[in-house]
């Protein structure tokens, strides 16, 4: 099984180009600045968005980033925590300045994927391709495989992120 990662680069002027990537997506990475109430607003919008066209099955993750901010925070914590609870999604504080939260978001998400695959019938293994990867990891009881590699030293963004487990084929 292949992860395919897409960067849907959360500014206004691509949102209609949204559903373009994520109409057959498994999973989303849904991120918010900490700082900036109206980016987390703009998360509730991409969830029920996703939701909609999607269906229930997607695996969702939230990311609240820029924790290296914490004093300047305006999204209040318990709030993100119950929303994320409230949606079914696996929240993270992360900080792409820091490099913290980031690898942990990316490894629940490609987890879940695999689970909701593995019950309706997918595939055994998983490679994804992520910036600053590290090696193998193997999940409690050895049943399947998150394998990080660094493909594309330097690669990166912001806004929310589509994925989409295939069964081969490459990707651009």
């Amino acid at each position: 099984m292949q992860l395919s990662l897409w960067d849907t680069a959360g500014q206004e002027r691509f949102h209609a180009l949204g559903p373009i990537y994520y109409r057959d997506a498994d999973g989303a990475l849904l991120v918010y600045d900490i700082t900036d109430e109206q980016s987390f607003a703009k998360v509730k919008n991409w969830v029920r968005e996703l939701r909609k066209i999607v269906g229930n099955d997607i695996a969702i993750t939230i990311a609240g980033n820029k924790i290296d901010l914490e004093k300047s925070r305006h999204v209040k914590e318990k709030e993100a925590l119950a929303y994320a609870e409230s949606v079914g999604a696996t929240h993270y504080h992360t900080s792409a300045k820091l490099n913290k939260g980031l690898d942990d978001a990316f490894v629940e998400l490609s987890t879940k994927m695999m689970k909701n695959k593995a019950s309706a019938g997918g595939g055994a293994g998983l490679g994804a391709g992520r910036a600053g990867g590290r090696g193998g990891r193997s999940r409690p009881g050895g049943a399947k495989k998150l394998q990080l590699v660094d493909d594309m030293p330097g690669a990166g963004g912001g806004g929310g992120a589509g994925a989409k487990a295939s069964g081969g084929g490459g990707c651009c």
